[in-house]
């Protein structure tokens, strides 16, 4: 069974700089997906620290957080049926090159330094994301009138 679930969104330096981020919020707006919190974010280096903790020991560390770091970044939160998993495949694979045509990384990027977005890959990290990026009130519950067409409510 389906559950509306939240996901975090971040659309990185590369997505920024190459004017990508109607484009790419179009495309989680076309799926359906609704945008309850949305901000222009600097990422700071304990932000960096914890959210890549898994690549601290790996060579590309230091570059990872300055990339990170030279502009801000989207942070966005998205809910819908299953957000999780709709937004991965939305996104694309981590490596551009390998992602299905259609998604994001495979229609507009090339490399995976510069794959222009990260997104929750579990339950967990959703919400660990969700409270490293948002306050509670920059969270926003509210209803759109395509609620029951997108998330089958009330049909």
């Amino acid at each position: 069974m389906a559950d509306i679930q939240r996901t975090v969104v971040l659309i990185k330096p590369d997505g920024i700089q190459r004017d990508l981020l109607g484009e790419i919020v179009g495309r989680f707006e076309r799926k359906g997906l609704k945008i309850v919190a949305m901000k222009f974010i600097h990422l700071t280096d304990d932000m960096l620290e914890e959210h890549y903790a898994h690549h601290a020991s790996k060579p590309f560390f230091a570059g990872l957080k300055k990339f990170m770091m030279q502009t801000p970044v989207c942070a966005m939160v998205l809910e819908g049926l299953d957000a999780i998993e709709s937004v991965r495949k939305v996104v694309g694979a981590t490596n551009p090159r390998a992602a299905d045509a259609g998604t994001i990384r495979a229609d507009l990027a090339m490399n995976v330094p510069s794959n222009l977005i990260h997104a929750s890959d579990s339950p967990d990290a959703s919400a660990s994301e969700v409270k490293r990026f948002f306050k509670d009130d920059e969270l926003f519950r509210y209803e759109k009138i395509t609620d029951r067409y997108q998330f089958g409510e009330g049909i």
